[in-house]
């Protein structure tokens, strides 16, 4: 079939226009060169299309049939053309995004804000869960990007780094004070607090816990939790002493909310970005990391 698409492009404009004369013109090519094509499709379907007359040409009947076919094939074409069209005039297009809770509420809001605003068609999907399953959607190519902490291997994915974030111990000022009244002024947080960390599946909690064997570090009292912003819901009344991302809590601090406990050695720094597959980059993934950028 594939020799023949320009041969049944002629024949559908002949068809339409019912006269060689104006589909040459349509065409911008020769009446000579029409009939031929016209010629050479019916000796290649063994089939009479056309029947000549005063006016032009007539479609045989197995010329109509053909015909039928032809027609709901280009205005299919023509839709697809049309959709295209309208597509860039308005940047329509779909992003799923993988994040957790935490990435989502922080960090991810105010990008997405920006970007609806000046792409209002853009049809976005959520998929909020943990980081580690984000990073198995992006495998299996089930979303368009994550955001997450920079992946130790990256596999075949590129990595756009949004911001450098520092993971901090907290707690209120009433709870240190209380801490000190109880067990002394130079307290071992990790054995007389009540520590809260996120569960273990974590992406989040494995960095600590890195952290924490490297130092040997041991934990008396643990309270898990399976998201950080109830981590630091926690710590705001008092409940014990919480890890969380310092840039997170960054106005608790700011205004004595909460306060940062000092550490002898500090936990090290993590960057979080958006991760994606380079060769599925979509228009509207590139759209959306160049206005994140």
């Amino acid at each position: 079939m594939e020799q023949h698409l320009s041969q049944y492009r002629i024949f559908y404009e002949v068809a339409r226009c019912g006269n060689i004369s104006r589909a040459a013109k349509e065409l911008f090519i020769s009446q000579p060169a029409i009939s031929k094509a016209i010629s050479k499709l019916e000796e290649s379907l063994n089939t009479k299309l056309f029947l000549r007359n005063s006016r032009g040409v007539q479609l045989t009947k197995e010329g109509n049939v053909l015909f039928q076919h032809i027609n709901s094939a280009f205005e299919s074409i023509n839709r697809g053309e049309r959709e295209l069209k309208r597509i860039h005039e308005f940047h329509i297009g779909h992003l799923k995004i993988g994040v957790s809770n935490t990435l989502c509420k922080y960090v991810l809001l105010p990008y997405l804000k920006g970007f609806v605003e000046k792409y209002p068609h853009v049809n976005i999907s959520i998929e909020s869960q943990a980081t580690n399953h984000t990073l198995e959607m992006l495998d299996s190519r089930n979303i368009d990007l994550g955001l997450v902490a920079e992946p130790k291997n990256r596999k075949s994915l590129s990595f756009s780094p949004v911001m450098e974030i520092s993971d901090v111990f907290v707690c209120t000022p009433a709870y240190m004070e209380n801490l000190f009244l109880r067990e002394g002024k130079t307290p071992n947080i990790f054995q007389t607090g009540n520590i809260i960390l996120l569960d273990r599946s974590n992406i989040s909690r494995k960095h600590v816990d890195s952290y924490l064997t490297d130092n040997q570090i041991e934990v008396n009292q643990l309270l898990e939790v399976t998201d950080m912003t109830l981590g630091i819901e926690f710590a705001k009344i008092g409940l014990g002493i919480s890890c969380v991302v310092k840039e997170f809590v960054a106005e608790e601090l700011k205004n004595g909310t909460l306060i940062e406990v000092p550490l002898e050695l500090p936990i090290p720094k993590r960057v979080i970005g958006f991760a994606y597959h380079d060769s599925d980059k979509s228009e509207t993934l590139r759209e959306f990391l160049e206005f994140c950028n």
